[in-house]
């Protein structure tokens, strides 16, 4: 056999290899899954972006406390910041009266909301206009861009670009004391894939978090939480960080929680919308 052929062979192993089922990714072979690291939602990934009615975007709770926050800032002209940068007090209330997401603390009592960072949801909300784009800090003042002014006239396109700003920009980590493990966003269109597959009905955190970290063990190297074992540690930071922080905000999945003053999550199912919004194909070679 010459070198040629010896090469031949060597490269249709490599695509076989590539190619084949693999059961810890659900079916999907390595070659499907490196789509959906790298191109989530492009022409050839297993999972597809869809458009959606305006209604159905309506239930999306952080597209609608976005889009209120730059009504806020639209109608002001440009919206003084306090002198550490945040919302003035008052449209933090306005805003969060608006209810499009709640917080169990601060409803429950533990504690009053008086600036931007009592709340994630609208700390984020300012976050993510400015890291999209959509509004621009200048002398202490924000306001609205020309593209963003554009953007927010188009649902499907603010979507899309409030997703992938949370996907690729900003970091999960952020509002949490996790180690800085990619716990989350890696692999985020597997979750997807997940939830689609398994999220009819409430099923435990727990049962996704080990199906994810059994895809990619690797995500377990270097923790040492030093209180609790390595894998429910990485479980706890999966479940924050992607349903709490992320799918939630999105209305993507419902979650069932119990507790007294801290309260854990016991289920998550999926919403409708998330079959309305990802179009997910089987793994190839299966129906």
């Amino acid at each position: 056999m010459d070198l040629e052929e010896l090469n031949r062979q060597i490269g249709k192993l490599m695509e076989e290899q590539n190619k084949r089922s693999l059961p810890e990714f659900e079916g999907y072979s390595p070659y499907e899954m490196n789509i959906v690291f790298h191109d989530t939602f492009g022409i050839n990934s297993p999972i597809q972006l869809q458009k959606l009615s305006s209604e159905d975007y309506d239930q999306i709770p952080m597209l609608q406390q976005v889009k209120y926050l730059c009504s806020i800032i639209e109608k002001a002209g440009s919206l003084k910041l306090t002198a550490k940068g945040f919302l003035p007090t008052k449209f933090v209330a306005e805003l969060y009266a608006q209810g499009f997401i709640k917080d169990d603390f601060i409803d429950e009592g533990h504690y009053k909301l008086y600036k931007e960072t009592d709340s994630d949801s609208i700390h984020l909300t300012r976050i993510l206009i400015e890291l999209t784009g959509i509004a621009k800090k200048r002398l202490g003042k924000l306001s609205l861009t020309k593209n963003g002014q554009k953007v927010l006239k188009d649902d499907f396109e603010l979507f899309k670009l409030l997703f992938d700003t949370f996907r690729n920009k900003f970091n999960w980590g952020y509002f949490d004391g996790y180690e800085n493990q990619p716990i989350g966003p890696l692999g985020f269109g597997f979750t997807l894939i997940l939830l689609s597959k398994y999220g009819g009905k409430p099923r435990s955190d727990v049962f996704y978090a080990e199906k994810y970290l059994k895809a990619f063990p690797a995500l377990l190297d270097g923790l040492n939480p030093g209180y609790t074992t390595v894998e429910k540690y990485a479980a706890s930071c999966y479940s924050i960080r992607t349903f709490e922080r992320f799918m939630n905000y999105f209305g993507l999945v419902a979650l069932e929680k119990e507790g007294v003053i801290i309260k854990d999550i016991v289920s998550v199912q999926k919403t409708p919308l998330l079959d309305k919004l990802f179009k997910i194909k089987a793994p190839e070679g299966r129906k």
